[in-house]
């Protein structure tokens, strides 16, 4: 008998101590709370009831407030009007299996059947198959990561005994308002006619959450469906990087400022957010002919350019792919020509220059700016710099998710040398322009001047102003 009751222990702690224990602490494969900068999910357990939902409803579309309803199948059959209502009103529907009984007191197989029979229930009331599934009692056992892998789980971040009628309206609010904050998922309940609940419970949650709703508009909080949460936290998830990656860059750009004192670049336009830097400095490479015409020999003088890497790091953290990333950059590069030329100009060091130059991965599009785009020379400073590209783009960039069906193969991307000749940047001066217009101005207007005296009577002048 010992024997017995210790192995039933053991079952019951894998089938489903274990499998709860690990989704409500670590949150594995399920969702349980959002990151999100001003959104809150508001979800509804047990129902619908016919009293109380449609309460619940008006309240809802008083503040603009979308919701999910996790619904009980046997309570949704013949409330088919509601869940139409619901999802008319731009709320989701969820499931909470056919009859409110815990996953760990029934089989896989049943579990599935409760499951598919209340989806049903859904499809043909509304049109659609729910895809959002809450377990009673937040409860999974072992078998359901593997068998409800096409649901997504939904728990919570905050309850608050609202089933309960004895908690009065006045505290439930307090409760309450202390989690309104952001990416919270809030678990209440529209139905009081399940086993430990209250039949008329949800009459207390209904007053506490019109509370609750007023102070959320107050402070400027939207409460979105389940499906609106996940997708904004999906999306901040892709673009939050690992420690070791905030690591790596916080060193990167630390090197970066000492790159700077040493070799005292000079920062182009403004230095609340440059595009890059640059130094005057010798092209110490092997001579480049250029297309317009030129060469760029050992020796010369150049402009040699740096892209900002706080600036790469941000375009980087918040683009989806490589490819995006440099499309952004050489937005900021075109921007940031006109400055560049100007400054140029105007600095003494960089009146001989030949061309101004840079090597980097990101050059598709370059030349469409007036850059040249050469190989680099096969050598030890060819070898070691795209390695060292290669790693700072893996390390910046976020990795993209293959398409199903397709092999994603990654297309070569190597360094490249780039060359603009002087001539071509100082078509860019905004100031050169200004300088040639004026001048335009100034000889039309010296032409007119003298056309006029040619025609004017004989003693009479005119003045060109």
């Amino acid at each position: 008998m010992e024997n017995l009751l210790l192995w039933g222990l053991y079952v019951a702690t894998f089938y489903a101590f274990l499998p709860g224990l690990i989704s409500r602490t670590f949150g594995f494969r399920v969702f349980k709370k959002g990151r999100v900068e001003k959104e809150i999910s508001l979800t509804f357990d047990d129902g619908p009831d016919p009293v109380y939902t449609p309460q619940l409803l008006d309240l809802l579309a008083r503040y603009d407030a979308k919701a999910t309803f996790f619904v009980v199948g046997a309570h949704a059959e013949g409330q088919e009007e509601l869940l139409k209502r619901m999802q008319a009103e731009g709320h989701v529907i969820g499931i909470h299996n056919y009859v409110h009984k815990s996953n760990w007191l029934m089989r896989p197989r049943t579990v599935k059947k409760q499951i598919e029979r209340t989806i049903d229930i859904i499809e043909r009331a509304t049109g659609l198959r729910s895809v959002y599934y809450r377990p009673p009692w937040g409860i999974v056992n072992v078998f359901d990561y593997a068998n409800l892998g096409y649901l997504q789980i939904i728990l919570w971040s905050a309850m608050f005994g609202d089933w309960r009628i004895r908690v009065g309206a006045e505290r439930l609010k307090k409760r309450m308002l202390k989690k309104l904050r952001p990416g919270e998922v809030m678990l209440l309940h529209d139905c009081g006619m399940t086993f430990g609940a209250d039949k008329d419970a949800p009459r207390n949650m209904l007053t506490a959450l019109e509370a609750y709703l007023q102070e959320g508009r107050r402070r400027g909080y939207r409460f979105v469906g389940i499906d609106e949460m996940i997708k904004l936290t999906d999306a901040v998830r892709t673009i939050e990087r690992s420690f070791l990656k905030k690591c790596l860059i916080s060193l990167w750009l630390m090197y970066e400022k000492a790159f700077h004192v040493v070799f005292r670049l000079k920062t182009v336009g403004g230095t609340e957010q440059p595009s890059f830097h640059y130094r005057i400095t010798t092209y110490n490479g092997q001579p480049v002919e250029l297309a317009e015409g030129g060469r760029v020999n050992k020796g010369d003088r150049i402009a040699e350019l740096h892209f900002d890497n706080k600036m790469l790091s941000t375009i980087a953290a918040t683009s989806k792919s490589p490819v995006a990333t440099g499309i952004r950059m050489l937005r900021e590069v075109e921007q940031a020509l006109p400055h560049l030329a100007d400054q140029l100009m105007e600095d003494a060091q960089a009146r001989d220059i030949k061309a101004v130059y840079g090597v980097t991965m990101i050059h598709r599009g370059a030349d469409r700016l007036g850059f040249e785009i050469h190989k680099l020379p096969d050598g030890w400073f060819a070898r070691s710099t795209k390695v060292y590209l290669r790693i700072l783009v893996r390390v910046l960039t976020q990795k993209q998710k293959k398409d199903k069906g397709k092999t994603n193969r990654r297309e070569p991307v190597t360094p490249r040398m780039l060359f603009m000749p002087a001539a071509k940047i100082r078509t860019y001066s905004t100031k050169l322009m200004t300088r040639i217009n004026d001048s335009e101005r100034l000889n039309e207007s010296i032409n007119i001047s003298a056309a006029a005296d040619e025609a004017a009577p004989l003693g009479t002048k005119t003045t060109a102003i």
